[in-house]
């Protein structure tokens, strides 16, 4: 693809030094539908992106944004706070009859603000509350935002350092295979429980991602999740999900904690709850843990109706049944299958990832971001991930075509062998 140097200057001058991804991909997005994003010149790119994983249902869903058209032209509530609204009432009864209930997951909805960052506070903040405790465990190579409290359970180092002041009342826990994998599961946690000379205070809760995205695509095993549970329970701890990424579908189920078995004392929900990028999250917790004072939590924008509107078409549309499910099933073979045989051309390489999100880790830590950087000369928006940015991370859309999919994996292929 020939691409002419767009005209950056007002983002380069304007713009604070703090944008990242308009780095990666210079060019001026004008227009998107389903897997396809359209720069103001005309260059059309697959998206393996989506929105950092908010975009699952695809750009300018067609049956998403019907509903928020009807919505809007009819002078529907656009901002209320926390008031009761028919837009609030339609979600919370198509998510409980529709996702809870069939799952039999008994949690109250919170809605603590409009984006992920605001979740994970929330639900540190409740935890502290529920045990009167201030230590939270978290693990290797988590990412669970960038204010403060949810970057002090944050791994990254460069992310952490950000914050200008000490991130405290955590302690850090190896994620599953951050050790070698003859080391047993939880055997330090443990030790460091029982032994009254540890020096670790009595944590109030663990926060955990089943798949970690930001710290690589690292994929806990379902019994390291089970096992993790268990020792919660024993040890008087509250299991808090961070779902904000791998729920509502990406791994294949609504929630990726499904596929284990388990049912965490508390989630959080963002990036795609809404279907169609529009800022929204969710905190869900078990009914006792429900002592919030009225107030004691709030947030200007903790009540984005035109985000309830979509929030509740898109469950209607895709979550009565499993046809999307098994399509994601489907799609993970494809993608696996892709992975494989790239690995396999390339010395120390491998692979993981579970549903629709993959990553392919190169033995050299520049690879990735150069066969980032050339996807994009070909037509494909494709992010890295890890510690050090080395691995080549797949998010596409979960209603990619299975052509778009062949499509993009080529394309990745392609990049990857090309800059060797």
């Amino acid at each position: 693809m020939t691409i002419t140097q767009p005209d950056l200057s007002v983002f380069t001058t304007l713009e604070s030094e703090v944008r990242s991804y308009c780095r990666s991909w210079p060019t001026v997005f004008a227009r998107a539908q389903g897997s396809r994003i359209h720069d103001e010149d005309g260059h059309e790119y697959l998206d393996f992106f989506a929105g950092a994983g908010s975009l699952n249902y695809g750009h300018n869903n067609p049956v998403l944004k019907r509903a928020l058209l009807d919505y809007l032209e009819h002078d529907g509530i656009t901002h209320a706070l926390d008031m009761s609204t028919t837009a609030k009432r339609t979600f919370l009864e198509f998510f409980q009859h529709t996702i809870l209930r069939p799952r039999d997951l008994p949690y109250k909805v919170m809605f603590p603000g409009p984006t992920g960052t605001n979740a994970v506070e929330a639900a540190l903040k409740l935890a502290r509350k529920v045990k009167g405790r201030e230590t939270v465990v978290s693990f290797t190579n988590a990412f669970h935002g960038m204010s403060l409290g949810a970057l002090a359970v944050t791994g990254n180092a460069f992310k952490r350092a950000g914050a200008g002041v000490p991130l405290v009342h955590t302690t850090r826990m190896p994620f599953d295979h951050y050790m070698d994998d003859g080391t047993s599961d939880f055997r330090w946690f443990e030790q460091q429980l029982a032994d009254r000379g540890s020096g670790l205070d009595q944590p109030a809760a663990v926060i955990v991602e089943t798949i970690q995205g930001e710290g690589g695509v690292n994929v806990a095993r379902p019994q390291w999740l089970r096992t993790l549970a268990t020792l919660c329970q024993e040890h008087d701890m509250l299991l808090i999900v961070d779902d904000i990424q791998m729920g509502c579908g990406r791994t294949g189920s609504f929630f990726s904690f499904e596929e284990a078995g388990i049912t965490p004392d508390i989630v959080t929900v963002s990036k795609s709850i809404s279907g169609y990028g529009l800022p929204m999250s969710l905190c869900l917790f078990r009914p006792e843990l429900d002592i919030w004072e009225p107030g004691e939590h709030n947030g200007t924008f903790r009540g984005n109706n035109p985000a309830f509107v979509t929030a509740a078409a898109a469950i209607n549309a895709y979550w009565t049944d499993d046809e999307l499910k098994q399509q994601i099933l489907a799609h993970a073979q494809t993608i696996e299958a892709a992975l494989r045989d790239t690995a396999a051309h390339h010395s120390g390489s491998g692979y993981r990832g579970r549903g629709m999100i993959w990553g392919l880790e190169l033995s050299d830590p520049r690879h990735a971001g150069r066969a980032a950087r050339r996807a994009f000369e070909f037509g494909l928006l494709v992010e890295t991930s890890g510690a050090q940015g080395e691995v080549l991370k797949l998010l596409p859309p979960l209603t990619i075509t299975a052509d778009e999919l062949d499509h993009g994996l080529r394309i990745m292929q392609r990049a990857v062998h090309e800059t060797t």
